[in-house]
């Protein structure tokens, strides 16, 4: 697998990713306070925000094994698991990861789109990754997290506006290579897809990834900013 590094891809419409660089911000202070535990002992509060897709078509609050301490939470798991799991990591690697495809790709989504635009684009992108995960899996018990279906509708979204960019990546965590975005991403997608119709379970998302992938694909269409064309051919960017 690969990690982004870097694009040489100038923004062109805004001065700087403010809602890139909040959004790593967030996810990067709820792993520090309650994913590490080095400052709130939370463990027990981030399971009941966690995505359960048979408790999310049930309506029904979390067992109470899953309830912190208190006997009444503040929040109730609900409907609202369908945005809190994208804030949240099982891991600094699973954090890490999904932080450096937001930090390469997201800006020149956000620039794309504006502020305003790629934050909603962004949240919708999570809940439709959520929902079509919950829809095939309706029946499992398996707590879900993390940005992954938010970051795959941006590489998506990215790929359909930048595919002849070179990104710099990682491979194997230690070869660095510079590659035209539509090879690296179209390889991500790719492997996306094959592990989504191929596993049968395990402790990654894929049907999320791949829900993910399509809302972005489908909102680049008509949250762009007017003017912003597809599929730019310049090596450059936009």
């Amino acid at each position: 697998m690969f990690v982004p590094l870097h694009d040489a891809n100038p923004l062109t419409s805004i001065s700087f990713q403010y809602v890139t660089v909040g959004l790593i911000a967030l996810n990067a202070a709820i792993y520090l306070l309650f994913g590490t535990q080095l400052i709130l002992s939370g463990q027990n509060t981030l399971m009941d925000f966690t995505l359960i897709p048979v408790e999310f078509f049930a309506g029904a609050a979390a067992p109470s094994s899953r309830l912190p301490a208190l006997d009444a939470p503040l929040f109730s798991p609900g409907r609202f698991t369908i945005v809190s799991y994208m804030f949240l990591h099982g891991g600094f690697l699973h954090l890490l990861g999904n932080m450096a495809f937001l930090w390469v790709f997201g800006d020149n989504v956000e620039d794309a789109m504006g502020h305003i635009r790629f934050l909603l684009f962004y949240l919708m992108c999570g809940i439709f990754a959520g929902l079509t995960h919950s829809l095939i899996l309706p029946d499992s018990d398996i707590p879900v997290i993390g940005a992954s279906g938010g970051v795959a509708g941006i590489v998506a979204a990215y790929l359909m506006l930048h595919p002849k960019v070179k990104i710099w990546v990682l491979v194997l965590w230690r070869i660095p290579l510079r590659i035209p975005a539509a090879w690296v991403l179209g390889f991500w997608i790719a492997l996306q897809l094959f592990s989504a119709l191929s596993s049968s379970g395990g402790n990654t998302a894929w049907w999320a990834h791949v829900g993910g992938l399509a809302a972005g694909a489908a909102l680049i269409l008509i949250m762009r900013r007017p003017g912003v064309a597809l599929f730019d051919r310049t090596p450059g960017g936009a």
